[in-house]
């Protein structure tokens, strides 16, 4: 597209300017008659043999896992005779099993609490 403007000296320039517009338009059209093509039975495309990938053969040799020497704590769960309140329509002292934990601190196992 081109443009006439005067010049600051009077002169008269030609001023063009160029239009991504027409290369849209373009681009539509041949991607509209690809399409067509297709639609219309005026390409066909059909698969003649399979496609197979590579073979690839990897060797490797025995690896080995790292070793780890670790120390847990001991945790013996179990219960003991307690004289507690229990609540009835009165209360009375009662003997229980309650719950108890004993922890052993690791890299000593043979301590006693």
């Amino acid at each position: 597209m081109a443009e006439y403007e005067p010049s600051p000296d009077g002169r008269v320039v030609e001023v063009r300017k160029s239009s991504s517009m027409g290369w849209i338009i373009a681009l539509l059209i041949v991607v509209a008659l690809v399409v067509a093509a297709f639609a219309f039975g005026f390409v066909n495309i059909d698969q003649t043999s399979t496609g197979k990938l590579p073979t690839v053969k990897v060797e490797t040799s025995a690896g080995e896992a790292p070793t780890f020497d670790v120390n847990t704590a001991t945790i013996d769960v179990g219960t003991k005779k307690a004289t507690i309140d229990v609540p009835t329509v009165g209360t009375k002292k009662e003997t229980v099993d309650v719950p108890t934990v004993t922890i052993q601190p690791a890299g000593n196992p043979d301590a006693k609490n």
